[in-house]
């Protein structure tokens, strides 16, 4: 494998001009970072308080409806391991302008789709290059000093999740203000924006390897089957988010159902509690630089199971989900970013792999959390929910429990 050095001379003054003085990105960079995150990651779940809408403009049943988050997220973890990995290859400032392009044309279909199977295979495409904001975060990490890299990558995830909790909410304000299709339509507008925006701001990055598309591929998958760590923390972060996706892609059903009769509004207002969980992602960072992430990792899991007894007992009660849902986000977000943490600490020049590896077993995960999530809603309602939403976590802890402590900081 042939590596280039990580900058060259045309892009110093650029990456000098977005350097802080103690050698890490300024936080001007770090703060548009996380916001090109958390925008782009929204594609992925403005969907999710819009499904009682869509049965109804399109007459499909609710399982049907649920199909297009999993769509979606079984097309960001496609964009994961075909497109993510280009990110060690090519230029990352001109890989994002590209993708930003393809999804600005992708919602502009989901916003004009005739018919439901136009908007899945919409769906898809936008799924598929949503993975922009997994191409930023490694970026985050290379620009970033060793003892401060948990911090700032944890700066960038908060962005990270407040996009995916905000979008529930932007979501059903526009929704409610001017119905669904207007909210493709918005964002392919700031998908657009968003594309020049970071194509004038972000640093160049040489690449770190000149080896052929496929071969970049089967060393993606080499580094899964040679890092224990890599594998382990992909399979932790896929229960994590597994139950994440169960909750929040059936929690809709429940608030617009008997007892809370919530509209579109509501259940954006409702997301935004959620988005309380980012504020966990600096401290996280933190304690991943400091060497606790292996306690942080059984914490997280103990929460998340935790938050599903809290939203089981706290059905009837507003207050006791909103409770739940801060304490899941905050678990879901502990988790991955230790996880990333760990990761881009194997192979400095496979950084865009090894996040490809990682995400994308996990958002596996979170697509058949989302659908087994609907099934165990509809077949056995909010309490099986709730004991599926349990035992992803669970299973994750009993995981955690059978590592050798004297690898734990590498875990």
């Amino acid at each position: 494998m042939t590596h280039f050095q990580d900058t060259d001379t045309s892009s110093s003054a650029l990456d000098s001009a977005d350097t802080a003085p103690g050698g890490g990105p300024s936080g001007r960079l770090v703060g548009l970072l996380a916001a090109a995150c958390g925008l782009t990651v929204a594609n992925l779940y403005y969907a999710q308080p819009l499904l009682s809408s869509l049965r109804g403009s399109f007459g499909i049943d609710a399982v049907t409806a649920g199909a297009l988050i999993t769509i979606t997220q079984l097309g960001y973890a496609a964009g994961m391991v075909l497109l993510v990995p280009l990110g060690d290859r090519m230029g990352k400032r001109r890989l994002v302008a590209v993708l930003l392009a393809v999804t600005t044309a992708a919602l502009a279909v989901s916003a004009t789709a005739p018919v439901f199977p136009v908007l899945l295979g919409a769906a898809l495409v936008v799924g598929l290059t949503s993975v922009v904001a997994q191409i930023l975060v490694p970026l985050a990490a290379d620009l970033a000093p060793e003892q401060a890299r948990g911090r700032i990558v944890g700066r960038v995830m908060s962005g990270l999740l407040v996009g995916i909790l905000l979008s529930r909410t932007v979501g059903s304000l526009v929704a409610e203000a001017a119905g669904w299709r207007v909210v493709y339509l918005a964002s392919a507008a700031l998908m657009a924006v968003l594309a020049v925006v970071l194509r004038l701001a972000l640093p160049e990055r040489a690449p770190t390897t000149d080896i052929p598309y496929g071969r970049l591929l089967a060393s993606t998958a080499r580094l899964l089957r040679e890092h224990a760590a890599l594998r382990r923390r992909a399979l932790y972060q896929a229960a994590m988010f597994g139950a994440f996706s169960a909750f929040w892609t059936t929690v809709s059903y429940l608030l617009t159902g008997p007892g809370y009769h919530y509209s579109e509004l509501g259940i954006g207002l409702f997301a935004l509690v959620g988005a309380a969980g980012a504020a966990v992602a600096p401290l996280a960072g933190r304690w991943a630089d400091h060497g606790w992430g292996r306690a942080a990792t059984g914490a997280a899991f103990a929460v998340g199971a935790a938050a599903f007894a809290v939203e089981g007992f706290g059905r009837h009660s507003v207050l006791l989900l909103g409770a739940a849902a801060v304490l899941l986000d905050m678990a879901v977000q502990t988790s991955m970013i230790v996880g990333q943490h760990t990761i881009y600490r194997l192979d400095a020049a496979a950084r865009s792999r090894l996040n490809s590896a990682y995400i994308a077993v996990f958002f596996i995960g979170g697509a058949l959390g989302s659908q087994l999530g609907s099934f165990a809603y509809h077949a056995g309602g909010w309490t099986a929910l709730s004991v599926l939403g349990a035992a992803l976590p669970v299973l994750g802890l009993l995981g955690w429990l059978t590592e050798r402590r004297s690898t734990a900081p590498a875990v």
